[in-house]
């Protein structure tokens, strides 16, 4: 596991302050290219239910990023869901850092975005 640098270590602090303050399953946040960052919780309504890294690609998105540098999300999951690393690859391309901590804080995992899948 690496260690996290000092702005990564900013994305864990907001991520975890997000999550606690909604009391949301899961909180993340994330570093886009021209260092402007995002953080957002799960959002779980009755007709809506979007992961926090989901939240934060669309965040990001709508207001013109072009690329991530860090990704972290906080959740009490054995591993980062595999659609959150997909549509993280997706908008920032292969190899993007992905840093899995639990409620207190503590990095468990650090994944890489995987190669985009070959169209069919």
């Amino acid at each position: 596991m690496s260690e996290l640098t000092t702005e990564d270590k900013k994305l864990l602090t907001l991520a975890r302050a997000t999550r606690a303050r909604t009391g949301a399953a899961e909180g993340a946040a994330v570093r886009d290219s021209d260092g402007r960052t995002y953080a957002a919780a799960t959002v779980d309504l009755p007709s809506l239910k979007v992961s926090a890294v989901g939240v934060c690609i669309a965040m990001a998105v709508a207001s013109g990023s072009r690329g991530l540098e860090a990704a972290v999300v906080l959740s009490d999951a054995p591993q980062i869901a595999a659609g959150d690393l997909a549509a993280l690859g997706d908008f920032a391309g292969a190899g993007l850092p992905v840093h899995r901590a639990d409620a207190r804080g503590q990095v468990q995992e650090t994944a890489a975005t995987p190669l985009a899948a070959e169209p069919a």
